[in-house]
């Protein structure tokens, strides 16, 4: 598979009704290999009750995002472990999350995210573990 037809099968799976992240406001906007950028469109059901982005909603983005660069080299994965820290309340209209391999292996694949809102702020990092579960089908 081409780095674009592995970019398309990505867009195709995680950018499509049904799929938890985009049900929840996430887009993934670019993936190449050993790079993937996502965005959080911050809606109703996206707000704490203090009337910031909610953690689980960010976390949501940086898993999918995480995820998708975990794969941008090929293979499929899920998520083996994560530790995020959320350095500031977060708002906006989006909140945008990059993602690089600290190292994409055979087994396990090793992600850092960086999340930011509309100012460029980070508002949190974090850093994820994939299970490489094999090539796509």
């Amino acid at each position: 598979m081409t780095d674009q037809e592995r970019t398309d099968f990505i867009f195709r799976t995680v950018n499509t009704p049904h799929q938890f992240s985009y049900e929840n406001g996430i887009t993934v906007t670019h993936v190449e290999p050993g790079c993937a950028k996502g965005e959080l469109v911050v809606g109703p059901n996206s707000i704490n009750p203090h009337k910031n982005v909610h953690g689980g909603a960010m976390a949501t983005l940086a898993d999918t995002v995480g995820g998708c660069c975990a794969c941008s080299k090929g293979g499929n994965c899920v998520t083996a472990g994560s530790s995020m820290e959320f350095l500031r309340p977060a708002h906006g209209a989006k909140i945008y999350c990059e993602a690089t391999p600290k190292k994409l292996g055979r087994t396990l694949s090793v992600v850092q995210v960086v999340l930011s809102n509309d100012d460029g702020a980070e508002v949190a990092t974090g850093t994820f573990t994939f299970f490489m579960t094999g090539d796509e089908k």
